[in-house]
């Protein structure tokens, strides 16, 4: 057989690998500290589950619209205007099977050959996959140069050149947890206000795991970037419904239909009850959402304060989303030495830095959306191991 060529640029997402090898090593009897897939360890809220239920038992099982049932789109329109003060139209907002097919259309409509994407590094392993898939040139922004990899505004602005066609923008940030503050974010809305060419895609997915006290600086707050931007969010890590599948694009006018016959293409719709559920987490109580805050914000200080206690670990506070990601140079590993040593000698499983990409080799991601317990076992195993 002969496949596409383009097949072969795309990449992976290496913490399934690492949950694949971990359940393979527990299913040999050995025990295995899960600390590497971004999956909170609690239970999706039972209103939006009696909900989904609900909608199945009232029939709601057949096809509906591509871009997702009304209902839904006004239910996110609502919480973007209680959160942001922004008003969006339910017609911009489509709803996705999570949000990895946000990133897919929109890198897929803005990347061929020719073309140059800016996206961060390190970062979600699928933005350089999708990237290199079309063809388009991965620009990469370096977020190490920073020791906090907060995003740097004039560095951005300074890759942009003709051929830049969209810029990946993703905060707070997975791998590294950093929280870039609104001071420089409106430094870079105004700096691509003479770039009117380039499209943003803005990756909101950890928008409600931010701590102390901060708010994301949100790009709903530029409307003079509405017609070239893209914001990527939805329910999975907000409301513990990672398995469920649902997210949600807010897009420029223009791109709409193009979005939506990629829809029709490739899933038809997305799941008509879920959607029912998602309603009644937007609009429900969020006692348990803010609760969840609260623990994660425990459990951030007591991996950030055990890995800096541990010999030749470097790690910053984050300020955002659940992960952890430490310096690990001083042990004289790479960070895929040391990621393998985790799992295959201790039995906790982390993901390596070089998982996200080219400047993060000297780095690991630990997440902290497991239980406090685990975190401790893990710290002290890692210490022994060390020692």
């Amino acid at each position: 057989m002969k496949i596409t060529k383009g097949v072969n640029r795309l990449g992976t997402e290496t913490a399934f690998k690492v949950l694949a090898e971990a359940k393979k090593l527990e299913k040999e009897g050995k025990e295995i500290i899960h600390l590497g897939l971004g999956q909170p360890d609690f239970k999706t809220p039972s209103h939006i589950v009696d909900a989904t239920i609900k909608a199945l038992k009232d029939g709601h099982h057949g096809y509906v619209l591509p871009n997702g049932i009304i209902e839904c789109r006004e239910a996110v329109s609502r919480k973007i205007k209680s959160l942001y003060n922004a008003s969006i139209d339910p017609e911009r907002i489509i709803i996705m099977p999570g949000g990895k097919p946000t990133m897919y259309y929109a890198i897929t409509l803005f990347g061929e050959p020719g073309a140059e994407i800016i996206y961060p590094d390190p970062g979600f392993p699928i933005y350089k996959s999708m990237i290199d898939y079309t063809g388009a040139k991965a620009v990469p922004l370096n977020l190490t140069e920073n020791r906090d990899c907060s995003i740097n505004p004039e560095k951005i602005l300074s890759l942009i050149n003709n051929n830049t066609r969209l810029l990946i923008i993703n905060n707070p940030n997975n791998p590294t947890g950093s929280f870039t503050e609104k001071n420089k974010i409106d430094q870079l809305a105004a700096g691509l206000k003479k770039f009117p060419n380039v499209a943003i895609l803005s990756d909101e997915i950890y928008s409600r795991q931010i701590f102390d006290g901060k708010e994301i600086p949100t790009f709903f707050n530029y409307p003079d970037l509405y017609d070239r931007l893209i914001v990527l969010d939805g329910w999975s890590k907000a409301y513990c419904m990672t398995g469920w599948r649902l997210g949600w694009g807010v897009w420029p006018e223009q791109l709409i239909e193009h979005v939506v016959k990629f829809c029709i293409n490739s899933h038809s719709c997305v799941n008509a009850a879920i959607q029912y559920g998602g309603i009644a987490a937007l609009d429900g109580p969020e006692d348990e959402l803010n609760n969840m805050l609260e623990k994660f914000s425990l459990r951030r200080k007591l991996i950030v304060d055990g890995l800096n206690s541990l010999k030749g670990i470097q790690c910053s506070l984050p300020g955002g989303a659940f992960y952890a990601f430490p310096n690990i140079k001083g042990t004289g590993m790479s960070g895929e030495e040391f990621a393998k040593k985790c799992l295959h000698e201790i039995g906790v499983a982390i993901v390596s830095g070089t998982s996200f990409g080219n400047f993060a080799t000297d780095y690991v991601r630990f997440s902290f959306a497991a239980s406090r317990e685990n975190i401790s076992k893990a710290l002290e195993k890692i210490d022994k191991m060390l020692r």
